[in-house]
């Protein structure tokens, strides 16, 4: 498949239009050669991904997190200018989608935890929160211990207070800590994030709500998992996900 007619295809199914802001371009950000068989998919465009693409003889990387950032140093020196000259060198093409393979209603970030954890989406608090409602009431304890199968992690968890049967989920894949104090007021069980403040623990003995932070990276393996699904299936691609293990 032509690189500039992949990027195209997965920006519709993505639904690259959404009208929010992201801190990071999507989509295609270093162009390598015209013609994609076997793509590599990962969490983060970091060195050993790139190992692993240029072994693997890969056409194409395909992450969550990328390169460019706002905020970040225009400056190519380092370890940006071992990752990028590695994709130069080799001719990768580079693509990235964050916030697009976050909120995607079918084969997003969310919707893949959703899934993962048995809760049925009812719908969103805000553009980045989902909450929903496990098929059945569970210990607090049972929904620890399917989290920490299901991600291959123990994840961090506060709010011990609150009743230990649990119903009504609220989550959001990544960074969400955030967004904590905006979901106090809708009779929240459990808010499932990947990272954690030092005042998300006060907020969650106060308020008695289960606040679990399950790892940055855990929660946001399953939208590239998808993804990388769909292109296999739709269109024969040869794709490989690739877990670059992150503690955080």
């Amino acid at each position: 498949m032509n690189n500039t007619k992949l990027e195209i295809i997965i920006n519709n199914k993505l639904n690259i239009k959404l009208n929010i802001k992201d801190c990071v371009p999507n989509g295609l950000q270093i162009e390598g050669k015209k013609y994609i068989k076997n793509i590599i998919m990962g969490v983060t465009a970091c060195q050993k991904l790139l190992n692993f693409a240029v072994k693997l003889k890969a056409d194409a990387i395909i992450v969550h997190h990328g390169y460019f950032w706002k905020n970040e140093s225009p400056i190519i020196k380092g370890h940006k200018k071992k990752r990028i000259h590695t994709i130069l060198i080799n001719n990768i093409n580079l693509y990235s989608w964050h916030l697009p393979l976050d909120l995607n209603s079918e084969i997003g970030n969310n919707v893949y935890l959703a899934n993962l954890l048995d809760i049925n989406i009812h719908g969103k608090i805000n553009p980045f929160i989902f909450y929903g409602y496990l098929k059945k009431k569970i210990n607090i304890k049972d929904f620890i211990l399917k989290i920490t199968n299901k991600l291959n992690r123990i994840p961090l968890h506060f709010g011990k207070n609150k009743s230990k049967k649990i119903h009504k989920i609220a989550w959001c894949s990544g960074a969400g800590q955030k967004f904590f104090e905006e979901i106090v007021n809708f009779n929240i069980d459990v808010f499932i994030t990947g990272e954690v403040s030092e005042m998300n623990i006060h907020i969650a003995k106060e308020y008695g709500i289960h606040f679990i932070s399950a790892g940055h990276h855990a929660t946001e393996k399953g939208g590239v998992i998808m993804l990388g699904k769909w292109l296999k299936q739709k269109f024969n691609l040869k794709t490989n996900f690739i877990d670059i293990y992150n503690p955080v």
